[in-house]
This record gives C-alpha cells, sequence and structure tokens, in this order.
C-alpha cells in the first residue's frame, strides 16, 4: 500500500485542482492530452537520461566512434618495422 499512497495523494489533488477549476468556471492551463503528451515527453527523458547512466560505456562507444581518437590498428608503423 506504501507503493501507492503517492499516486493517490497525487490523484486526490488533481481532482481538488479540477473540481476547483470547474466551481470557479476556469479552464484547465492546457488542453488535458497536450498536459498527458508532455508528461509523457517528461517520462520518457528522464528514463532515457537513466538508461544512459546506466549504460555509460555504449554512450562512451559511440562517442570514441566519432571522435578523430587513433585506433591501436591505426597507428603510425614504428621505426623497427619499416625494415
Amino acid at each position: 500500500m506504501s507503493q501507492l499512497h503517492p499516486y493517490l495523494i497525487s490523484l486526490v489533488v488533481g481532482l481538488g485542482v479540477g473540481v476547483a477549476y470547474g466551481l470557479v468556471s476556469v479552464r484547465s492551463p492546457a488542453p488535458p492530452i497536450i498536459a498527458l503528451l508532455g508528461l509523457l515527453g517528461m517520462l520518457a527523458g528522464e528514463a532515457g537520461v537513466q538508461w544512459l547512466k546506466g549504460h555509460a560505456n555504449v554512450l562512451q562507444a559511440c562517442l570514441h566512434e566519432k571522435s578523430f581518437a587513433l585506433r591501436p590498428s591505426d597507428k603510425a608503423p614504428k621505426n623497427n618495422d619499416l625494415g
């Protein structure tokens, strides 16, 4: 039940604000679909950052591939390799 507690509080507060808006005859600042899409985008962005933090080696590998760093196989031959 303690895991549902924040969700229940959020729902109750949201309902309270909705009732207050209805009593005062004020429309919500954003249409519900736009507000929900904005929240979905926020959640997706947060999840993406958390995923990247957990997979830092993937991000580093991608950035390394795009950098101008030389790979060990691309290095110039040593003087003793010239023959």
